[in-house]
């Protein structure tokens, strides 16, 4: 048979508040990383994607300069302010 041991199990400590964690006890707004211009210049950019691919589905010639070169640089172009909106930093507010 096996022996059981004779120690006690240990209670678990009681949660207690941190002091050094903050709250947000003064009911300030929260602060998102992006602001509304980001946004607005990511929705853009959306919509500048979307438009090269429809130029590039266009016509029924395959290989129309809108469709090998227009349309790709208008993608990348699209990407390009979609990568510069997220990276863009907010105004500090005043």
């Amino acid at each position: 048979m096996a022996q059981q041991s004779s120690k006690q199990a240990v209670p678990a400590k009681a949660a207690t508040a941190n002091p050094t964690v903050k709250t947000n006890a003064d009911n300030r707004p929260a602060q998102f990383v992006f602001d509304k211009s980001n946004y607005t210049m990511f929705i853009i950019s959306i919509a500048v994607v979307a438009l090269g691919f429809v130029l590039m589905a266009g016509t029924t010639d395959i290989y129309s300069n809108t469709k090998i070169v227009l349309a790709p640089l208008v993608v990348l172009g699209g990407f390009a302010l979609g990568f510069y909106a997220i990276l863009k930093k907010p105004a500090p507010k005043a």
